[in-house]
């Protein structure tokens, strides 16, 4: 039995869960409404307050599935009761990053600036304190979307192995190699 599929999912007050005749999960919540489609062979159901996820047989694709089932159905209870943010960082000598609404503007070393727009869905809030590296951050309640957009800013400059420099996860720890060793 799948540990993360077994364990039972607590709903806060305030959240409402509707579990569709096709299987698909909507969960409503003080910050939003969130829907996701669970496999037919999935059984999801929802009763005193708490959601469990089973799976009909010990078949390696419904293993599969138990723990990923379970795990999306929680991200969607998280998402619409706190929500999720994720923290980037600009490192290199001349990178800025600022905001106007949902419209990213990224100077990151290149003869250009990038425009990145946000989705709709999210926040963003960028900050650049003196001494410190620029910072953008994400917020919103979808998991998968926050980090599918933070992954496609993270590949406009990815950080570099011999001096760090790169657009990166906060907290990220980049792995610095040696560089060529001087002459004897």
């Amino acid at each position: 039995m799948s540990r993360i599929g077994k364990a039972p999912i607590s709903v806060p007050s305030g959240v409402t869960v509707t579990i569709g005749s096709d299987n698909v999960v909507t969960v409503k919540g003080p910050k939003g409404e969130l829907k996701q489609p669970i496999d037919r062979d999935i059984k999801v159901e929802f009763a005193d307050g708490t959601i469990n996820v089973t799976r009909p047989t010990d078949q390696i694709r419904h293993r599969a599935l138990h723990g990923l089932s379970r795990a999306l159905v929680n991200n969607l209870v998280k998402g619409v009761t706190d929500g999720y943010t994720k923290k980037m960082e600009l490192v290199g000598v001349g990178f800025k990053a600022s905001n106007t609404g949902n419209t990213l503007d990224l100077a990151l070393g290149y003869s250009h600036n990038i425009i990145f727009e946000i989705p709709k869905e999210l926040k963003v809030a960028t900050e650049q304190l003196k001494g410190q590296n620029p910072t953008i951050t994400l917020e919103g309640i979808d998991r998968q979307l926050i980090g599918a957009v933070a992954a496609k800013i993270r590949s406009l400059r990815k950080p570099e192995p011999y001096k760090g420099k790169g657009v990166r996860y906060a907290g990220e720890v980049v792995r610095k190699k040696a560089g060529k060793a001087a002459g004897k």
